[in-house]
């Protein structure tokens, strides 16, 4: 087996300063490709989100696992921001862009759990829709032409959930499905051009802002089952970055071109488990607690 897959390999995570970002930048880099870590929070300056991670750790992460990490900082939703920096890699790279992963968010503080739409805040209503819709949308319309060009490459739209159902709230509803869509539309239009465009989600999410939440190190993740029962089925951020970078290395990855996929589905297609050995599979779980039927866990 080649230990390094996307040795050669240009990619950008936009949003690969924590969680699902951070786990797949890391794993990107250790199957050998050169990783542009993207995001707002550096170690002179924090995001809205005031939390500690930064993309030089992420980028160095990348590195120590025998990858290329490049930090850069980008407000996703700015476009002159996001223009500026795909020229950048076109010029760094000659024009190389092999990998693109959407995972912007930044929303987790302004979603009103149990709060009726027309009761929640608009404006973080609508903010939700501008990191999740507006900012994927900026960074593929300059990111996908490198593609195009070279009539290959992946687009990665990372959500939660698969498929269209709704998610508990409105907004946050409408932001984690948009990706599904986004990804399932612009299959459509690249498909002439043999780029490939899907929307990958991970199960429950063992990351650093639900590790602190329940009050547990990921040493410990388990003293937090007696909280949250279903956490026992959790995975940590490096789990889907496997997925995404075994998308990313399959010859044959434009077959899946405009599907919703998942961390555990795509784990059963490529055989990978988690940093922890465990095999996490949160579609199982979900159905054998009766917590979602299989066509809203993508098992039909």
């Amino acid at each position: 087996m080649n230990k390094k897959p996307l040795a050669g390999k240009v990619a950008v995570v936009a949003g690969a300063t924590r969680g699902a970002g951070r786990g797949i930048a890391v794993m990107l880099g250790a199957a050998g490709a050169t990783v542009y870590c993207t995001g707002r929070s550096t170690r002179e300056s924090r995001s809205d989100l005031n939390r500690p991670e930064t993309i030089e750790e992420t980028a160095e992460m990348v590195s120590a696992r025998g990858g290329v990490g490049i930090p850069a900082r980008v407000d996703h939703t700015q476009e002159k921001e996001v223009e500026a920096f795909f020229k950048r890699v076109d010029e760094e790279q000659n024009g190389q862009l092999d990998i693109l992963v959407n995972d912007i968010w930044g929303g987790e503080q302004y979603v009103q759990w149990g709060v009726p739409f027309w009761e929640h805040s608009l404006a973080d209503g609508l903010l939700l829709q501008e990191r999740s819709v507006k900012a994927h949308l900026l960074t593929s319309y300059y990111g996908a032409p490198l593609m195009v060009k070279r009539k290959q490459g992946v687009i990665i739209e990372m959500t939660d959930g698969v498929g269209y159902h709704y998610r508990g709230q409105l907004y946050y509803s409408l932001a984690k499905i948009s990706p599904v869509h986004l990804a399932a539309a612009m299959a459509e239009d690249l498909r002439d051009y043999q780029v490939t465009a899907v929307a990958v989600t991970p199960g429950f999410l063992r990351s650093e802002q639900m590790l602190e939440y329940f009050g547990v190190a990921e040493e410990n993740w388990r003293d937090a089952v007696a909280k949250e029962p279903h956490y026992i089925e959790s995975e940590t951020p490096y789990f889907v970055g496997q997925a995404v970078a075994a998308l990313a290395a399959d010859p044959n990855v434009f077959k899946y071109t405009g599907k919703s996929l998942s961390s555990w589905g795509l784990s059963d297609v490529y055989g990978f488990s988690d940093i922890d050995g465990r095999k996490p599979h949160w579609g199982n779980y979900a159905l054998k607690q009766g917590l979602m039927d299989k066509e809203k866990l993508g098992m039909e």
